[in-house]
């Protein structure tokens, strides 16, 4: 799998918005499969996805020499994690029943080759294959060092909503969302635990600045208020700043760029994911 960080990591907005507790290694290795699944033809639960100690030390930047060992104790463990989801993929629609479910319904450890095979279990394909709207998409480079288990999760949450530049997400939903349950009751425990590592993942290792501040009603905090955008448009905006009409951009790609680049009768957003995907080397 050559440049696996380079790859794209396609889930439907349902599943970023899914109720799960992985560990880094965990969710590494999620990403890591899920990049592989193709998205152009029919996929199925007999499909197998491989990830290798040397795919694992790229993503890491960790030493090749007891990689696999730390890759194949994420894979044992992934086997048993749950996920629970509340919406069709494609349909936007809040159901009244949860689905749960397993990320992977089998592994396979081949040691002598350093990898280890996944199948994903059948219920969670489609959230990842035959997406038509309501996806969200981003490169696999932009998480992968990441330390915050929650900074992953907060990234997609914000890069969900990058053509507006600002989301605002209650604590009640992120406590839920993020299996926190009765941990960090304290507001100012949740942001040094969870909010403030994962923001500063997000500064440190993706394509996206974030700052946040909190909302309140009375004296109760009830939401984080999360301001971000890609840093590179920000150094252009700076190095004009002279302008007075800054560069419009739309999941981090400019308005004239989509103008001049879009097909007849495509949207600004359907080219605009379209444009993302075929910046990747050997696209």
């Amino acid at each position: 799998m050559a440049d696996v960080c380079k790859q794209l990591i396609v889930k439907s907005n349902p599943l970023i918005e899914a109720k799960y507790d992985l560990t880094v290694n965990e969710q590494r290795l999620v990403l890591a499969t899920i990049s592989q699944v193709r998205r152009d033809s029919q996929v199925t639960d007999q499909y197998t996805y491989s990830v290798t100690a040397s795919t694992w030390s790229e993503m890491t930047g960790a030493n090749i020499n007891g990689v696999y060992e730390e890759l194949a104790a994420a894979a044992h463990r992934l086997l048993d994690r749950k996920v629970v989801l509340y919406e069709e993929p494609n349909s936007g629609q809040r159901k009244p029943v949860k689905l749960v479910t397993h990320w992977v319904q089998s592994v396979r450890y081949i040691q002598e080759e350093g990898k280890v095979e996944l199948r994903f279990a059948k219920d969670i394909l489609p959230y990842l294959t035959a997406l038509r709207r309501n996806f969200t998409m981003y490169r696999l480079e932009n998480v992968s060092c990441m330390r915050s288990r929650y900074g992953i999760r907060l990234y997609e949450k914000l890069v969900q909503w990058d053509s507006v530049g600002t989301r605002t997400i209650s604590i009640s939903w992120l406590r839920e969302i993020f299996c926190l349950e009765d941990r960090y009751p304290l507001v100012a425990d949740l942001k040094k635990r969870v909010i403030n590592p994962a923001v500063k993942d997000i500064n440190e290792h993706s394509d996206l600045w974030v700052e946040y501040d909190q909302k309140k009603i009375g004296r109760k905090v009830t939401d984080f208020v999360f301001r971000f955008g890609y840093k590179q448009e920000k150094a252009v905006t700076n190095s004009h700043s002279k302008q007075k009409t800054p560069t419009k951009y739309i999941h981090g790609v400019s308005v004239a760029e989509i103008e001049r680049l879009a097909k007849p009768g495509e949207s600004y957003e359907d080219a605009a994911h379209r444009i993302k995907a075929q910046r990747r080397p050997n696209a």
